[in-house]
């Protein structure tokens, strides 16, 4: 199977199993020990949180998010 093959299946996922296929991508790409990557990861969501909290960043809904990714690329 070809690469572009590949991708074109994988686009047509649902965005929870597109998110876990990339997910084990980059985890065979940059090997890391210990479930570090998780942990990793892990702090990021916690940064994020804080930052919702905080009031430092403002929550955008998924929909208007998707919305204006698709302008921005043209899909």
């Amino acid at each position: 199977m070809k690469v572009d093959e590949i991708t074109e299946q994988a686009l047509a996922l649902p965005s929870d199993a597109r998110a876990l296929l990339v997910d084990r991508l980059v985890e065979s790409l940059d090997p890391v020990e210990g479930g570090e990557l998780h942990q990793l990861w892990a702090d990021e969501a916690q940064r994020r949180l804080r930052d919702l909290r905080s009031g430092e960043v403002e929550a955008v809904p998924g929909e208007i998010a998707e919305i204006k990714l698709r302008e921005k690329y043209g899909q």
